[in-house]
């Protein structure tokens, strides 16, 4: 696993029970980037525990899945019910890119590599039982984006993977983002559209799966992703709910992704 060459990590006894802060110095980034950890009491004890990477969308950084979107409040839910065992909830930053990174790699950082290797390794500095248990990612809008497309890119890292009223392709990025997809100077060799970077893979896919509201900005193209995967033959689970392209939604829906990887265990 990545070795980072400065840590730290927040304190116990300063911190709400099961959550941890962490900073790592990034070698794929080449600069400092964060991350902030969940366990739900449930999950205090031995022996593996699953890792759910949770990637948030433009705008945001590690915090907004618990401070917007209280994800620690679904998955204690979920356990509590026994619908889903213990779990690690680690919510990077995406980089902090402009107004989103798009988790790609850029010509002067790899926001891909920091996700898929380094958040792992950062993960398993707070509990170390994550490091030899299932590994899974999902996220909303641009972190749909990027966790369809990394799950797809590495289905060895991951045993399942799923997306949240997301973007589908690099191009809706312009519809939230400051900046114009030039600037981006962008070295990836894998493709940028989703329908198109699932076809590429067929055949060595993990389950996956993703969702998307009826009133979300996004709909038309999740609907068009879907018909396309449909068309190509290749197996996901897609859903559509009452929602928009908001906090609420993902919020309520973010126990079908967790539901969704309990059934991969």
């Amino acid at each position: 696993m990545p070795a980072f060459s400065t840590v730290e990590i927040s304190a116990p006894e300063y911190m709400p029970t099961g959550f941890s802060h962490v900073t790592v110095k990034s070698a794929a980034l080449g600069r400092r980037a964060d991350l902030t950890c969940y366990v739900s009491p449930e999950g205090q004890g031995s022996g593996p525990l699953p890792l759910v990477i949770l990637l948030h969308g433009v705008y945001g950084s590690h915090w907004a899945w618990t401070g917007k979107g209280g994800a620690h409040q679904v998955l204690d839910r979920l356990v509590q019910e026994q619908t889903v065992p213990p779990m690690m909830l680690a919510m990077p930053s995406d980089g902090l890119f402009g107004d989103g990174s798009g988790y790609l790699r850029h010509h002067d950082a790899d926001y891909a590599r920091w996700i898929v290797e380094e958040v792992p390794a950062a993960a398993a500095l707070v509990a170390d039982r994550v490091a030899s248990a299932p590994r899974f990612i999902t996220g909303l809008s641009m972190g749909g984006y990027g966790a369809l497309r990394l799950g797809s890119l590495h289905p060895g890292s991951f045993r399942a993977f799923s997306g949240m009223s997301s973007v589908t392709c690099f191009e809706n990025m312009e519809r939230f983002v400051a900046a114009s997809g030039h600037s981006y100077q962008i070295e990836e060799t894998a493709p940028l559209s989703l329908l198109e970077c699932l076809a590429s893979q067929r055949g060595k896919l993990t389950p996956f799966r993703f969702d998307c509201g009826t009133e979300d900005i996004l709909i038309e193209e999740n609907r068009a992703l879907h018909q396309g995967l449909v068309a190509a033959g290749i197996p996901h689970e897609y859903a559509e709910h009452s929602g928009g392209h908001e906090w609420s939604y993902w919020h309520q829906h973010l126990s079908d992704q967790l539901r969704f990887f309990a059934e991969h265990l």
